[in-house]
């Protein structure tokens, strides 16, 4: 069976042409949904493949247009529904960029050994990224610098950092 990865989920329909206004869940979004990329639509435990007939931005949630989802009540239908891909048409990243799916889960230890948590989410852009890591007496947030995470092996499931004074007494 074929690894999917989430992308998106519809929010709700737009228009009276059959468009939907998706929530995404990805780090590109432009590359996710672009003009003729077919998608894994899943709803109530079923899955069918679309084809992205037309897409716009606008306030940065994507608003896509399907084949087939031509009504105001076929795009209504699609509410709730994940939008997935194959994680094998996923392109490599440079190094040291990371997919988000690729942390979250990943357990955070200091340099001397000491569990942090596990990652639950990465917020944040690019440039500005974010480990959300959920532990014990609430959840902290890291920067994603050279100089606090001096490790990340997604395959082994671990990020090593090096915290600066107070950032583990938040």
């Amino acid at each position: 069976m074929t690894e999917l990865l989430l992308i998106g989920r519809v929010a709700r329909g737009h228009g009276n042409k059959g468009q939907v206004i998706v929530n995404p869940e990805t780090d590109f979004a432009d590359d996710r949904f672009a003009e003729g990329k077919i998608l894994i639509v899943e709803q109530a435990g079923s899955q069918t493949e679309r084809r992205i007939r037309a897409v716009r931005f606008q306030q940065g949630r994507p608003i896509v247009a399907f084949d087939g989802i031509d009504s105001m009540n076929d795009a209504e239908a699609l509410a709730g529904a994940e939008l997935k891909l194959p994680v094998s048409e996923l392109r490599p990243l440079p190094e040291r960029t990371y997919y988000h799916h690729d942390l979250v889960g990943c357990e955070v230890r200091t340099a001397e050994g000491a569990v942090v948590g596990k990652v639950t989410g990465v917020e944040g852009t690019l440039e500005r990224s974010r480990l959300v890591v959920a532990r014990e007496g609430g959840e902290l947030q890291v920067p994603m610098v050279e100089t606090i995470c001096l490790s990340i092996d997604p395959a082994g499931r671990v990020i090593v950092i090096d915290p600066p004074e107070g950032l583990l007494d938040l």
